[in-house]
């Protein structure tokens, strides 16, 4: 049986999986998205300086 990282792996080299990856790297690469994730990044690192 497949371990987990290896069915990522071969998802990742299938043709939907290389279309689901450029589709994120295009989505990344727009200034909103960027934004909204540091403020994700910034509410969980403010969560864990809490405890």
């Amino acid at each position: 049986m497949a371990t987990i990282t290896q069915r990522i792996q071969a998802f990742l080299s299938s043709p939907r999986g290389r279309q689901l990856t450029e589709q994120g790297r295009r989505q990344l690469a727009k200034p909103e998205n960027q934004q909204r994730l540091r403020n994700l990044f910034a509410r969980f690192q403010n969560r864990s300086h809490r405890r």
